[in-house]
């Protein structure tokens, strides 16, 4: 079993189930931190600052600090300023999503923006779609965070970032440029973050359709757990496939 020099790590069905710690991960971060091992915290969640998921993690037991911490949001506004030089944005999103981008050169713009960024957003409403697809087709960029249809909640399974995409690419017959999960874009800026080659970088996470087919993508290894989304069954019926997969982290040696 090959010995990697840094991990990319999802969060949850990875390391926790809402509000439940999964024990053998917990373990198995405190293993990476006492080996001095670099990992990553990545989620394709763009609601929160990266403050507020890193003490999360910390009430959890987690060793974590924001700068352990990697958001669709930071990568979104880092896009919008690396490939797009900087536009005016209109944005449908939450706290997270609109201070990254407000920390960046970017100008919001209510009225003639030459992107609309789209993330999770539990205050949506017709009038911000309708601004959206009017924008759009007057030739603002469309941007998504992530294709994610639903949002695992404590009420079940909601709707998110990605069924809100869908609606506006319904109406404007545009797709957007997805950031986060299963697309590249954001694991080629968090290996930067990380600071370890691709060849040297292990993906864990527990879906299949975005942790283990971006990893696929782009060639770096990963690590299916089956203590989330995916279960054996669906895995052995799959035709994406992980380099490694394990019942648990307790499983995995660093």
């Amino acid at each position: 079993m090959k010995r990697y020099q840094g991990y990319i790590i999802d969060l949850d069905g990875t390391l926790y189930r809402g509000a439940q710690v999964i024990p053998e991960a917990l373990d198995f971060v405190k293993r990476l931190q006492k080996e001095g091992v670099p990992y990553l915290y990545v989620t394709n969640n763009s609601s929160r600052l990266p403050e507020q998921i890193a003490e999360h993690l910390r009430l959890l037991g987690f060793p974590a600090i924001p700068d352990h911490v990697y958001t669709s949001a930071l990568a979104t506004a880092r896009y919008l300023q690396e490939e797009l030089s900087s536009p005016s944005v209109y944005v449908i999103g939450e706290e997270g999503l609109q201070k990254a981008i407000e920390q960046t050169d970017c100008r919001l713009d209510q009225e003639a923006p030459e992107a609309v960024v789209v993330g999770i957003d539990r205050q949506f409403t017709y009038e911000k779609m309708k601004k959206a697809c009017l924008y759009i087709r007057q030739g603002a960029r469309f941007i998504g965070t992530n294709p994610d249809l639903v949002l695992p909640t404590e009420e079940g399974l909601c709707p998110g970032a990605g069924s809100l995409l869908r609606g506006i690419a319904s109406s404007t017959n545009q797709e957007p440029v997805i950031i986060g999960k299963p697309e590249t874009i954001m694991i080629q800026y968090a290996l930067t973050r990380l600071g370890v080659k691709a060849e040297e970088t292990l993906i864990i996470g527990d879906n299949l359709a975005t942790d283990i087919l971006v990893g696929n993508k782009m060639r770096i290894d990963t690590l299916l757990v089956f203590t989330g989304v995916t279960t054996p069954a669906m895995y052995q019926h799959s035709n994406i496939k992980a380099t490694y997969h394990v019942e648990s982290l307790q499983q995995w040696e660093i």
